[in-house]
């Protein structure tokens, strides 16, 4: 799904630009999709989400196999787990450029041992890099404040993002008007209701306990939630998921290959999450003209600047997030303000193909580095 989702069409553009790439990822039904649309080559290797030394083993052989039999000059890896794997596999195997990306880190919400060990894994992997791209600037305050300090093995991509966002895809136009109109008529959305969308992950640290608490404020506004429920992961409170199901005014439609339309059907975004790396939501949210109400985290507090295109609240702060809400509902000449920015501070800032010029000038400055 990272591969599907969150760095579509960065292979092709590289294939197109001189390079021979090939990707892999854990087993998936998206495999098809990329192997389509991107004309690359794509192995399945055993990686898991969860702590499993003797499948990590597995894969790390796996990966170390395959990166010999290819003698790549560059490993560019993405996510935590894949990250560490492929980061000791690249370095096992002495390849030149060893690149990471850092577009999350699971370990700022943990405690305890568990955060104990996640730092762990986390230095380890920057150690087995020879380049690090945390993908927002605050990030990287982060990872230099908590992690690793390091002063040359960072570097960020442009103005941030793993990928930038497609602006001429998420874009308003017909028929995706009607899409969006049959989406909250199937819905039963009240004509007079606004109507507030979240996209992402259901679960605890997307802040959905936060978000159905405040919902419950308001009669007159609905909420589309796009996503799929994962609870191995990050289970919801009881109490939201029985407010979630008994709610008239909350539809949950699960996961969605396309969001443009549940985006359009809406006003507002919110985004209450606890942690992101650089999240696409609200970028794709605002590139469709949507203000969106996103918490003081890394990522989010960079492309939502407070007032202008969005408002910023606190993390885990229901109340913070109901008045945010509110404003959004009462203060017209804000909103008005605020979507009216929305795509353009978009466009100006991350649109993907900048992202991705500035990735492959990377790419080329670094071998030509390793050449000489």
């Amino acid at each position: 799904m990272s591969l599907n989702l969150l760095l579509k069409g960065q292979f092709s553009f590289m294939e197109r630009n001189g390079f021979m790439v090939k990707v892999g990822s854990s087993a998936g039904n998206e495999i098809s999709a990329i192997i389509e649309r991107e004309g690359v080559d794509h192995r399945v290797f055993s990686f898991s989400r969860r702590i499993s030394p003797i499948r990590d083993l597995i894969a790390i052989l796996e990966l170390v196999i395959f990166i010999k039999k290819h003698k790549f000059e560059i490993v560019h890896t993405h996510t935590p787990k894949a990250g560490l794997l492929g980061m000791i596999a690249a370095w096992m195997c002495s390849v030149p450029i060893r690149l990471h990306t850092v577009a999350g880190l699971p370990l700022m919400e943990a405690k305890g041992l568990k955060r104990k060990i996640l730092i762990q894994t986390e230095k380890l992997t920057y150690h087995c890099a020879t380049k690090v791209y945390p993908n927002s600037f605050k990030m990287l305050e982060y990872i230099q404040e908590h992690i690793y300090g390091s002063q040359t093995k960072f570097n960020i991509i442009a103005n941030g993002s793993s990928n930038g966002i497609d602006t001429e895809y998420f874009n308003i136009h017909a028929a995706l008007i009607i899409e969006a109109d049959r989406i909250k008529s199937d819905l039963h959305i009240p004509s007079n209701h606004k109507v507030a969308v979240f996209v992402g992950r259901i679960t605890g640290d997307k802040g959905i306990n936060e978000l159905i608490a405040a919902f419950k404020s308001f009669e007159d506004l609905s909420l589309i939630l796009v996503g799929p429920f994962e609870p191995d992961l990050d289970p919801l409170d009881d109490r939201t998921i029985l407010e979630i199901k008994q709610q008239s005014n909350i539809h949950s439609v699960g996961y969605q290959s396309d969001v443009r339309p549940y985006l359009l059907a809406a006003n507002f975004l919110v985004f209450p999450s606890y942690r992101e790396g650089f999240p696409n939501v609200p970028m794709q949210a605002g590139a469709m003209g949507l203000p969106c109400i996103v918490t003081d985290i890394n990522g989010c507090n960079e492309i939502i600047i407070n007032e202008m295109n969005g408002l910023i609240v606190p993390v885990k702060d229901e109340l913070a997030l109901q008045k945010a809400m509110e404003r959004l509902l009462l203060d017209d000449a804000l909103f008005t303000v605020m979507k009216a920015n929305a795509r353009k501070l978009i466009i100006a800032r991350y649109e993907q193909k900048v992202i991705w010029e500035a990735l492959l000038s990377e790419y080329q400055s670094l071998i030509k580095q390793h050449v000489h």
